[in-house]
């Protein structure tokens, strides 16, 4: 098993330095894609109109998905939100990259696809939710909600200071 995770892994890395030549080379073929990942929680498909227009209407999104990739053929192999992006961020499963509930750290020591990003050139950031219990890895910055975080008027943990709480600004009040 740890073959074939290693052996995909491989093929991950060849995949994406392929795809991120030299400036050379890439002048010579096309240029390398800009990428965004957006991975958000409790959404179903139907939550954004790009998949189905049923339930919701979201344009903004469903411009973006018009110039890029969309994926139609996906299942999450755990349901538990940290776990779930631990999964996204190793391509290991739960019981492989070792996050397997939202009490205890990310391990640190597996390889992120933003670190694979990262050493073929791409500049890489996150922004919102991780719940990791630590820093994000890979990423040249961010700007992550401690722990569940709070939706109205969140604090923020950034790189520049990662132990840091940028404190949210406090509503204004008007009269009705």
């Amino acid at each position: 098993m740890y073959r074939i995770h290693l052996a995909l892994l491989i093929l991950t890395a060849i995949l994406i330095s392929e795809s991120c030549q030299s400036p050379a080379r890439t002048e010579q073929k096309s240029k390398r894609p800009n990428i965004l990942f957006i991975m958000s929680d409790d959404h179903g498909y139907q939550a954004i109109s790009a998949y189905s227009k049923r339930l919701i209407q979201t344009p903004n999104i469903d411009r973006i998905a018009q110039g890029g990739l969309l994926f139609t053929n996906a299942c999450v192999t755990n349901s538990l939100c940290a776990p779930s992006r631990a999964v996204i961020l190793t391509g290991k499963h739960s019981h492989l990259n070792g996050k397997i509930d939202n009490n205890f750290p990310f391990d640190t020591t597996n390889m992120t696809f933003p670190q694979l990003l990262q050493d073929a050139g791409y500049q890489t950031a996150m922004f919102g939710k991780l719940h990791f219990g630590n820093s994000p890895k890979g990423f040249d910055q961010f700007k992550i909600l401690p722990g569940q975080g709070h939706y109205y008027n969140p604090d923020f943990i950034t790189k520049r200071k990662a132990t840091l709480l940028l404190k949210g600004t406090p509503p204004t009040s008007s009269p009705i």
